[in-house]
């Protein structure tokens, strides 16, 4: 038997028990970390969105996008309570932990989805409660139940999801999507790649043992490097559209294409160091580096915009 199968079959004993878990277990299921990145990248695409929205209202519009995002994260934990007991990164999620079953986490997840997509269409309009339930799927059914399990590409198609919530925030004031939500769009995916292969080379014994099928495991980390580097020269012009498309300045133009260079110079570094426990941090330095990056892209944007500036 192996350690995914004997973890399966405690935690399918333990859904009988009933849970145990605090109020700071259920928001644990929400991933907070992402979902804090989820509000931002959602609340730049709002703000750059052109109309008037009330602000209250598009408070309750990032409050929807952001519990749409927390229960995909419910409902993941729930799906993958078997491989993250197995997982370092994951064994002390609440479920692993013992502390929520998975019925109560699927509950939880799936209150919460209706509920977000319901209040999104009343306050904002239908198109973007479909887009943020059409995320809210893609995450779920497409990414975590069926790609993550079968395709060293998992993180590629699957990333998708995580980079709707800024055309979702844009769909919340216009009803519609257009070229300047698409690029904010193409920022988080061609992103997402080098940034979650990253870890991947830091926790490659990890997906082994869970028996997901992440690049490192399947291709090799040599591969893995290769394509983090055709990644973040691919990131190096993307991030740069939204001044090459014209709705950004030429600050914002010349500070992208800085921290896209450095981003590759993180990349370069892992291409190169490649044995030991050095190899290891360069790796996990381009992960928390590319949480810098997305963080000050979105920042600059939104900074511009609320200066008007653009």
């Amino acid at each position: 038997m192996t350690m995914v199968e004997q973890s399966q079959g405690l935690h399918e004993d333990a859904v009988d028990l009933g849970g145990r878990g605090s109020v700071s277990d259920y928001i644990a299921l929400l991933k907070p970390r992402v979902m804090s990145l989820v509000v931002f990248t959602a609340a730049v695409g709002l703000v750059m969105a052109p109309g008037n929205q009330h602000p209250f209202l598009s408070f309750i519009s990032i409050l929807c996008i952001a519990i749409g995002g927390g229960a995909s994260g419910a409902l993941n934990m729930w799906w993958d309570a078997d491989i993250d007991a197995v997982m370092s990164r994951t064994k002390k999620r609440p479920i692993p932990a013992g502390k929520i079953t998975r019925a109560e986490a699927f509950a939880f997840g799936m209150v919460l989805s209706f509920g977000s997509v319901l209040t999104l269409g009343l306050v904002a309009n239908w198109f973007a409660a479909a887009l943020l339930a059409f995320t809210i799927f893609f995450y779920v059914v497409i990414y975590t139940m069926w790609l993550k399990r079968s395709t060293p590409q998992n993180i590629v198609i699957g990333g998708a999801a995580g980079a709707l919530p800024p055309m979702v925030g844009w769909a919340a004031v216009t009803g519609d999507v257009s070229l300047v939500s698409i690029a904010l769009f193409m920022i988080t995916f061609t992103w997402t790649p080098p940034h979650f292969w990253a870890l991947a080379l830091v926790k490659n014994g990890d997906y082994q043992d869970a028996g997901v099928p992440m690049l490192p495991v399947v291709a090799g980390e040599t591969a893995t490097r290769h394509q983090i580097v055709l990644y973040s020269l691919l990131l190096l012009p993307v991030g740069m559209s939204p001044y090459l498309l014209g709705f950004a300045t030429e600050v914002f133009g010349v500070g992208s294409a800085v921290l896209g260079l450095i981003f590759l110079g993180y990349a370069v570094r892992v291409w190169r160091i490649r044995e030991g426990e050095p190899a290891k941090k360069a790796a996990m330095s381009l992960f928390k580096f590319s949480l810098f990056y997305l963080m000050l892209i979105f920042a600059g944007l939104l900074a511009e915009n609320v200066m008007g500036l653009v």
